[in-house]
């Protein structure tokens, strides 16, 4: 596992070992006419614009129960969300180029890079101590309502979880929907042609949206990582900074 620092960062040093940890919350992405892979991208849609006024004042709608495909998304429940990890326009300064990802696991933060010095700012959840890691990867494939593999790994530090899962196209695992754990949609990230197993994905749990409980995926409240979703395109560059502060 290669830690970079926001030093690194700022000189323009690369990082080349995202690891291919046991904690990855998930093995493959679902291939399907609902996924979306690097080595058939599709056309580059542009991102959604910004409203005329705050997110703020549109928390109520944002974030209220939505018809998502063939399921509903329920709302959420605003007071069990930390405010500080509500949906914003801030500032932000950064070398990364407008349309890039940059996570902030130490801050609980997921920064979408516009123009002019601007990002949409997300709140998240990310891995508990020994499950982080930092570095650069890629959006290779995007799913809506992916199913979820869990890894062996995940399975033998939680056998309860043998009870939930069924025998799914691509191995063990358990069929998209509001009961599973990459909630409404999953980016995959992978590293050097590899998957690194980790994902940025929805959340059934918005509860736990500004803490470090994951097996070291990026978790957000589905209605943000719908509209994550939108922004980015397959090949979008994902910067994770150190979950340490420097």
């Amino acid at each position: 596992m290669l830690i970079i620092s926001r030093r690194a960062l700022m000189s323009g040093a690369s990082a080349t070992g995202v690891a291919v940890a046991l904690g990855g919350c998930a093995t493959r992405p679902q291939v399907g006419p609902m996924a979306q892979t690097l080595s058939t991208p599709p056309p580059p849609a542009p991102p959604p614009p910004v409203p005329d006024t705050p997110f703020e004042l549109h928390y109520p709608t944002i974030y209220g129960q939505i018809q998502d495909g063939p399921f509903a998304v329920p709302a959420v429940k605003l007071a069990s969300v930390n405010p500080a990890y509500l949906r914003k326009t801030v500032r932000y300064e950064t070398i990364e180029t407008p349309g890039s990802v940059v996570i902030d696991p130490a801050h609980h933060y997921l920064y979408f890079v516009q123009e002019g010095g601007q990002a949409v700012r997300y709140g998240v959840g990310v891995g508990r101590e020994g499950f982080g890691w930092s570095g650069v990867a890629t959006i290779h494939s995007k799913q809506e309502w992916p199913d979820w593999y869990p890894p062996k790994e995940m399975i033998q530090r939680q056998p309860e979880l043998k009870k939930t899962l069924t025998e799914l196209q691509s191995g063990i695992g358990m069929h998209g929907g509001p009961g599973n754990p990459l909630g409404a949609r999953a980016m995959y990230l992978w590293q050097d042609n590899k998957d690194t197993l980790y994902r940025i994905h929805g959340t059934v749990e918005p509860w736990t949206i500004g803490k470090s409980v994951s097996s070291g995926c990026v978790r957000m409240v589905n209605q943000d990582a719908i509209d994550l979703y939108q922004r980015t395109v397959v090949g979008t560059r994902v910067v994770v900074l150190s979950a340490h502060v420097v």
